[in-house]
């Protein structure tokens, strides 16, 4: 772990910061300043993304430092959407989000500048991989909604909004097309690259395995899940899980060797 004094770091710093004064305001009843603050913080987050894409010059998904950048930007449209669409809050649980998913990037990770290796040099890199992150990005919240439904099962005091249950299954509809979506795309790129759909990598079989669990998820919920709506949350948590594992454990770890490598 370590700090980076450099331009690109001190934007990090400062949408975490923006995102932690977002998150105090809020919970201190101070709703109108928290929504400046988490906008700024998103604005900053944003223009840190732009200066990392040009400064490598192409676009920053290529390993986890940029992916975690490319996340902690992503919660705040997020989270605006799912509120005025999905009827979905929890917007200081969101900021705390951001502060999570930048901190990777703002202490991890290397952020050394990296050409892209051949295989990446592909059109299909940048929506293959954007969607998978808007995907864990929707999860997450998804995730959390989960978790007030186990921790506090008489919902959100807000009568405009679902109720955790519901509004955890509604984020999960949002992100599992886009799962979808990412799977596709990237057999179709393994067909272009390696001329072979599927090739087995570890980090195809956890993506395949996360989205199983999400599978199951619609499967139970639709079986069973509304008479028990604690197994729902159960359930997407333990999708959270997998992400975490097909995210990080699988990229990280010494066990898993694969094509997916320089995502490390």
């Amino acid at each position: 772990m370590a700090i980076k004094w450099t331009i690109q770091g001190c934007l990090i710093y400062a949408a975490m910061a923006a995102y932690m004064v977002a998150f105090v305001s809020t919970m201190w009843r101070r709703r109108k300043t928290g929504t400046l603050v988490y906008q700024a913080g998103f604005v900053i987050a944003a223009v840190a993304f732009v200066y990392r894409w040009v400064h490598v010059g192409h676009v920053p998904m290529q390993n986890l430092f940029e992916v975690f950048l490319t996340m902690g930007m992503l919660i705040y449209p997020l989270s605006v959407f799912s509120r005025r669409r999905l009827r979905v809050g929890v917007e200081p649980a969101d900021m705390l989000i951001g502060i999570v998913l930048l901190f990777p990037a703002g202490f991890v990770f290397d952020a050394a500048p990296q050409q892209l290796p051949p295989a990446l040099q592909c059109f299909l890199f940048a929506p293959h991989v954007a969607v998978y992150v808007i995907s864990y990005v929707i999860m997450t919240k998804a995730t959390v909604q989960a978790v007030c439904q186990l921790s506090c099962p008489a919902g959100p005091k807000d009568a405009h909004l679902v109720d955790y249950e519901q509004a955890a299954y509604r984020m999960i509809c949002l992100g599992f097309p886009l799962m979808t979506s990412g799977l596709i795309l990237g057999s179709w790129w393994g067909h272009l690259a390696w001329c072979d759909y599927w090739g087995w990598d570890p980090k195809e079989l956890w993506s395949l395995a996360s989205w199983l669990v999400y599978l199951g998820y619609f499967h139970f919920r639709y079986m069973y899940g509304r008479r028990h709506a604690r197994l729902n949350s159960i359930w997407a948590m333990a999708g959270m899980a997998a992400i975490i594992i097909t995210l990080l454990w699988v990229n990280l770890s010494r066990l898993f060797g694969g094509l997916h490598n320089y995502a490390s």
